[in-house]
């Protein structure tokens, strides 16, 4: 299989530099194929402007979108931006391997999702009429593929539970998982965590390589976080969760299937409100 390790960390020798070099040996000795998007190393353009496009439909005055769509219809993206879109259709999945910076992640990370995830590419993709919204939210450019947040926390684990006072460690990465991930079809996996980063000592090295061993091998058969499907049933017209779904979860968790709901039907099937 196919995996496309995407990391953000500006120090190689770093805990996540480490975790990167683990998971590219780890997968290449279970025979997979690996490829690296360094983007520190590449040093990738962040900020999403003008120069993402070789030529410009509206030349005096800058829609991001409409020229994002234009030059993806067009082939005139920037080559970097064609690069990585042609690595995830590459992949059969995707790990994210970043530290997590003020609840989220480094902005060169961010900036390559603004960048890469081109309208036509990752969104504005499928038919938009009636009460089917897009291909998205399970389906999508990207459907079939996994993708594994792997992720270095500097606070300590109970301030990631669900009464802790950061908040729980899914709602903290909620918008990356079923936002940048699951959006345009990945199936997600329960994110991988270190907490305490910048406090641990070397000799706490293979309890981390033995736990991170685990989630490689299982990358391909782990089972992914349920969300629901936006085209599945489970969503009105409106697109927003129908009455009787959800009972019993409260917050980003009434957007996971649960026990005893009505089974969703399969992509591309039309369904009624």
């Amino acid at each position: 299989m196919n995996v496309l390790i995407v990391h953000a960390h500006p120090e190689p020798k770093s805990l996540n530099g480490s975790l990167k070099d683990f998971a590219v040996e780890t997968l290449a000795g279970l025979g997979h194929a690996v490829r690296v998007s360094d983007l520190y190393a590449m040093h990738w353009k962040a900020v999403a402007d003008a120069d993402d496009f070789r030529c410009r439909a509206v030349p005096d005055r800058l829609g991001y979108a409409r020229e994002s769509r234009d030059a993806f219809r067009g082939g005139t993206q920037a080559p970097e931006i064609a690069a990585e879109q042609e690595k995830l259709l590459w992949a059969d999945a995707v790990i994210l391997q970043f530290p997590l910076w003020w609840f989220s992640m480094p902005a060169i990370l961010k900036g390559w999702f603004e960048r890469v995830y081109a309208y036509g590419f990752a969104y504005g993709v499928g038919r938009h009429e009636g009460e089917h919204w897009g291909d998205r939210y399970g389906e999508g450019t990207l459907l079939g593929r996994r993708a594994l947040v792997s992720i270095t926390v500097g606070g300590r684990e109970p301030h990631y539970s669900p009464r802790g006072v950061n908040g729980g460690l899914d709602d903290v990465l909620f918008p990356i998982q079923h936002g940048m991930l699951f959006y345009p079809g990945m199936a997600v996996l329960e994110p991988f965590a270190v907490y305490q980063a910048d406090r641990l000592a070397p000799e706490d090295w293979p309890a981390i390589a033995d736990r991170y061993r685990l989630r490689l091998e299982g990358l391909f058969t782990e089972i992914p976080i349920p969300y629901r499907r936006q085209n599945g049933g489970h969503y009105d017209s409106r697109q927003v969760l129908k009455d009787g779904l959800g009972a019993g979860a409260d917050g980003t968790r009434i957007h996971l299937v649960q026990p005893g709901d009505p089974a969703e039907t399969a992509p591309g099937a039309s369904v009624a409100a």
